[in-house]
Order: C-alpha cells, then structure tokens, then sequence
C-alpha cells in the first residue's frame, strides 16, 4: 500500500504540476499584448505616408489665411473698411477682389480677414537664370518671376594669343564654344508700371480749382460748378464703381483706366454710367451736385496702382 501510494504520489503530483504549467501558458497566451498593439501603431503612423499632393494628416499645418498677412498683394481688414475702400486703395475692381477671394457676400468682411488685392498669376511663370537660360514651372498663388540658376552649356574658355605665329596653331575641336540658349521671355504679367501705362488726361469738369491735393485732407482736386454741369472721364476707361457705397464720397463713379491708374468722381447729383460700361476720354459720366458735401462741386481723385497722386501734375495746363 505504501508503495502504490507513494507510485500514486508521485503521479499526482506530475498531473498536478503538468496542469499548473499548463494553466499558466493558458494565461499567458490570453494577456493583452500591450507592448506588440503599442509597436504596430507606432510603425503604421511612421510607415504610412501621403501620396503626391496630399498634405500629411497630423504632420504639416495645411497654410491659412492668416499666413499671407503682411506679404506682398494680400490686405488685412481693419474697423470701417468695405470692399469698395479697399478696392479704391488697391487700385482694383472691388468684383476682382471678391471673386479672387471666393467671397459670396462682399458685404460681409471681418477685421482682420486678409485679402488678396492682387490679380493671381497665369497658367504659368516662367523662371529665367542669370545666365539667360529658362525653364517653365507651375504658377503658385503668389504673383512673381523667379530667377533661379539652371546647369549652363559648357563653354571653353577663351586661349590667350600670345604672337602672330602661336595664333595659326590649329585649336583642338573639344575647345568650340556651345552657344548658350536663347533667353526665354516671361509670360507673367509685369506688376511695375510701364510707359504703356501712361494716359492723355483732360479736366473732368471745367470749374475752378477750390482746393488742391493733400496727401493727408484732400486725396484729390475740388473743382467748382453749378448742380447739374457736366462730369467727364478723364481719360478711356471702364467703370468699376458706380454708386454711393463709400462715406463721404456721396454718389461716386471709379473709373478703371489701365494696370496702373484709377480715377474717382464724387458729390455727384446723378450718376450716368453703370459699372462694367466703357467710357471714353470727354464723354459726360455724371453731373455735378452736392452729395455728402457742404456745397456743389466735383472731387476728383487720380490714383497711382492704389496710392492717391496730384492730379495737378497730369491733367493739362489751363
């Protein structure tokens, strides 16, 4: 009995110690696997990445608004501005402003909001290197020819003479200088004014002069006259502007002239051009009232890609 006992000891304990082993591999193998489940998400966001053009989720801020504040071409909203103003002092269509920026309602602007007050570039930009040589790469938001530097044409450098004799000995055929290519030209439209740009301008009213230009006071020439008298365009134009949208212009009418000049007409009694209309140099665009002004008379602006200038110094002598 001892001995079959002791037979059975033994036996139960290898059952008992096979199934401790065994319930501790079951519990094992049923742990969460924290350490693996961590290393996989780590290698899939590391492994996966955008194809070409898609921005990185998570990875790279996509560029706001905001980003273009104070750059070249771009205006940030201030208390009181309207599309019209800004249009005015930008020396662009206010409708250009508005469809460059995807706005639905012009009328609803935000301080702060930034604008893009000048008209994107084509299809394309033509970049062109210092020595001459071109190449076409895609148009970006921002208006520019970039000069970029591209792998020039080897050529040789030129051989000293150093007398008659030495100038007759034959050059090898590796030392033919390989003409560089033919400079490409820009296809971007110039932001600069040019001489294109300059315009014959005559009076738009024949009244007297009541009060000179004032960079500060007076953006323009304050011309007399008789509620009723003829306003003229001042130069070939279209009308970008015709309304009385803008404080203490009364009913104005803005000309659009070329890229570079705008002329405004204000305290207009009736207006007789509407926006989108082509007007010629001497043809009658309004008559002369009082609107938003203390008496009769025509305030004439002339501006420069935006910036008021003397009208003075381009209408003729009188």
């Amino acid at each position: 009995m001892s001995g079959s006992f002791g037979r059975g000891g033994v036996l139960v304990s290898t059952l008992l110690g096979v199934m401790l082993s065994a319930g501790c591999s079951f519990r094992t193998l049923n742990q969460a696997p924290v350490e693996d489940r961590g290393s996989a998400q780590t290698r899939a966001v590391s492994v996966i990445t955008p194809g070409a053009g898609e921005p990185a989720t998570g990875a790279v801020k996509p560029a706001t608004v905001s980003d273009n504040a104070g750059k070249p071409g771009y205006y940030t909203v201030r208390a009181g501005d309207t599309l019209i103003r800004i249009g005015l002092d930008s020396g662009q269509n206010w409708r250009d402003i508005a469809r460059w920026n995807g706005m639905d309602n012009p009328n609803q602007l935000e301080v702060g909001q930034v604008l893009r007050v000048a008209p994107p570039v084509a299809a394309g930009a033509v970049t062109a290197s210092a020595a001459g040589g071109a190449r076409f790469v895609p148009s970006s938001p921002v208006a520019s020819v970039v000069v970029t530097p591209v792998p020039e044409a080897p050529v040789a450098k030129p051989v000293a003479v150093a007398s008659a004799s030495a100038s007759t000995a034959a050059a090898p055929a590796s030392a033919v200088a390989t003409p560089a290519p033919a400079p490409v030209p820009p296809i971007a439209a110039p932001v600069a004014a040019t001489g294109e740009d300059e315009l014959a301008w005559i009076w738009p009213a024949n009244g007297a002069v009541l009060a000179g230009f004032d960079e500060q006071k007076n953006k323009g020439l304050d011309i007399s006259g008789a509620a009723g008298d003829a306003v003229v365009a001042a130069a070939d134009g279209r009308v970008v502007y015709a309304g009385a949208g803008l404080r203490g212009y009364g009913n104005l009418i803005i000309l659009k002239h070329n890229n570079t000049y705008l002329t405004a007409y204000a305290h207009n009694q009736t207006l007789l051009a509407k926006e989108d209309q082509t007007v010629r140099k001497g043809q009658k665009i309004a008559e002369m009232g009082n609107s938003d002004a203390d008496r009769v008379k025509l305030h004439f602006e002339v501006r420069r890609q935006g910036k008021p200038v003397d009208p003075a110094k381009y209408l003729p002598g009188r």
